[in-house]
């Protein structure tokens, strides 16, 4: 998938919810002494685009990856499904350290593991240690709620830092669109270049993330304030294992079908799991979720919006290639679409996504963030919606994917901010991560859903002696639909986030 996980976070109020402030030990004065604060965010999309290069560059080149790894072409959905695991278990744990003991230590941290997986993607000699490397790859997605986080706790000061780290944000997702664009071409043309030499190939995003960690080593400072304390194990623990259990159940679910009953006792036992979590953060001195701060009016309808933008983000270019490349004249609809085509599709889907992102921080100076969060979420439904009636030409589908483009780029930078300037600043970190991790598992419910949906289509199709297994239009109407719902029941919820919530003339919390 050319988009992929992309990151948030959160905050509140009152009381308990705070960390007392006896906990939270500023940095040494020389220490917030350093870079600009443009400098700071030049540095940070240099971050992103290396993000969006690992997200786009492997694309061109997955065939050629399963060719030298001796696997079948429908293994390689065992990469995704991997690195979404990993992901969703350590994105929260991550954002969490990173309010405790700073989120640019943690940043670094994360890019050297990150780095040494994209290595080991690079000379993996066989499937197993090739999944793995690939696996422990997923964890660059924390790298954006940390900056966010740590862009936050050096504005919130200012009367206009909510408004600066909302500009911040859309910079740094239009970063990580144009590094999709770059990594994707990228992968393209080295890896024609530099046929039977795949090896090769597979080190040009090593060596990038490699040089990120010295961009990050030199040029970014640490955030100015840290929680400190000890990390809630138990929290983590039940945590971990309810997003494990979940995630896991839905793809195993999407690959071997709605009938494998050991994948629906996984999700039923992951869900079960977040109840014992619940009670066990609710009593918890520090905990891992601060449950009473997604509660806050400001907070949950983000989370929400979340993870049904990852049904979405997430779920819905794998049907959109596959609907591209199906012949109309051997069943009657798609766009008989070759790859290059596909190629300029899915492009022109990520164009919009940056031009929603860098438009975002504008849209928000005329109007409120709350107005323009649902506004991006109503593009997204009217793109998807659009679907149903508009389906048969290469233009119709390109001018649906640039309305839901925009949307969802001005919904990527909007989510990590807006759950910023909601949350309190000892715990940006944990909410931003939190925000990711209800995404990846709102983008692997969509991924199962979807998947079940066309295969079964597909199947009905087969059956009834068309002799076609492509999937007929109601199994693509209805991921469509879903697509579009999605987004408005999004739209409404944050109809319930406070006024003026998230807005630049709010004292800081």
């Amino acid at each position: 998938m050319l988009i992929k996980r992309h990151c948030w976070r959160y905050h509140n109020l009152a009381g308990r919810l705070f960390v007392d402030p006896s906990q939270v030990r500023p940095l040494r004065p020389g220490l917030q002494a350093g870079p600009t604060a443009a400098a700071v965010v030049g540095f940070l999309v240099l971050v992103e685009i290396t993000s969006g290069v690992l997200q786009g560059y492997y694309t061109p080149l997955l065939t050629d990856i399963a060719r030298f790894l001796g696997i079948h072409d429908a293994d390689v959905n065992w990469f995704e499904a991997a690195q979404l695991m990993v992901s969703a278990l350590v994105v929260p744990v991550l954002a969490k350290l990173g309010d405790m003991v700073g989120h640019r230590r943690v940043l670094l941290v994360s890019t050297a593991l990150t780095a040494a997986a994209s290595w080991g993607v690079a000379f993996a000699p066989n499937f197993w240690l090739f999944l793995t490397a690939w696996a422990l790859q997923g964890i660059y997605v924390v790298w954006l709620p940390l900056e966010i986080a740590l862009i936050y706790s050096r504005s919130h000061q200012r009367p206009d830092g909510a408004a600066l780290t909302r500009k911040a944000a859309g910079i740094l997702v239009a970063g990580l669109e144009f590094g999709v664009i770059v990594g994707a071409l990228a992968g393209g043309f080295i890896g024609g270049a530099l046929p039977g030499r795949l090896w090769l190939t597979l080190m040009v995003p090593a060596i990038a993330v490699t040089l990120c960690f010295f961009v990050i080593l030199i040029g970014v400072p640490e955030s100015a304030n840290r929680t400190g304390g000890r990390v809630d194990t138990m929290g983590l623990v039940l945590l971990s294992l309810a997003l494990l259990l979940i995630t896991a159940g839905l793809t195993f679910m999407r690959i071997n079908g709605p009938g494998t009953w050991w994948a629906w006792a996984a999700v039923v036992l992951g869900l079960a799991t977040l109840v014992p979590f619940t009670r066990h953060e609710l009593g918890h001195k520090d905990p891992m979720v601060d449950i009473r701060l997604l509660r806050q009016p400001s907070m949950w309808p983000v989370q929400l919006t979340a993870f049904l933008f990852g049904v979405s983000v997430l779920g819905a270019q794998a049907p959109l290639s596959t609907f591209a490349r199906t012949d109309p004249g051997e069943v009657g609809y798609g766009l008989g679409a070759s790859s290059g085509l596909v190629s300029i599709l899915i492009g022109v889907y990520v164009l919009g996504l940056l031009v929603g992102a860098l438009l975002y921080p504008v849209v928000t100076k005329w109007t409120t963030p709350r107005i323009t969060l649902m506004a991006a979420a109503f593009l997204v439904a009217v793109g998807y919606l659009l679907f149903l009636p508009f389906h048969g030409s290469m233009e119709q589908v390109l001018v649906n994917m640039v309305i839901a483009g925009v949307g969802s780029g001005a919904l990527v930078a909007a989510l990590p901010s807006a759950a910023a300037a909601a949350a309190p600043l000892t715990q940006t970190g944990m909410a931003t991560g939190l925000t990711n991790a209800t995404k990846t598992v709102g983008g692997a419910f969509a991924s199962c859903i979807f998947g079940i949906a066309l295969a079964g289509s597909a199947l009905g199709s087969l059956t009834a002696g068309s002799g076609s297994t492509a999937a007929p239009l109601a199994g693509y109407m209805l991921v469509w639909a879903i697509c579009g719902v999605t987004a408005l029941v999004a739209a409404v919820a944050l109809y319930f986030v406070p006024r003026l919530a998230f807005d630049a003339t709010l004292p800081a919390p």
